[in-house]
């Protein structure tokens, strides 16, 4: 495997992690709606902004490194 193509993986692998971390956020809010875990009013919506900020820069921040220059 070139070093190209394990920086590719890379890249793939974060942008994976990411939208696990997502699923897993997004299946937590459900399963607390779902079995009353939790009150979900108001309080919730900026944790949720914060956490959908805290992705976007996430993500932001991966394709930023693709425009990097490779080091070959």
């Amino acid at each position: 495997m070139a070093p190209r193509d394990d920086a590719t993986a890379d890249i793939r692998f974060y942008y994976g992690i990411g939208a696990f971390m997502i699923v897993v956020y997004g299946g937590a809010i459900a399963a607390a709606v779902l079995l009353d875990l939790a009150v979900v009013d108001r309080r919730l919506v900026p944790l949720t902004v914060g956490f959908l900020l805290f992705m976007l820069v996430y993500f932001v921040s991966i394709s930023v490194q693709r425009l990097e220059p490779s080091d070959a």
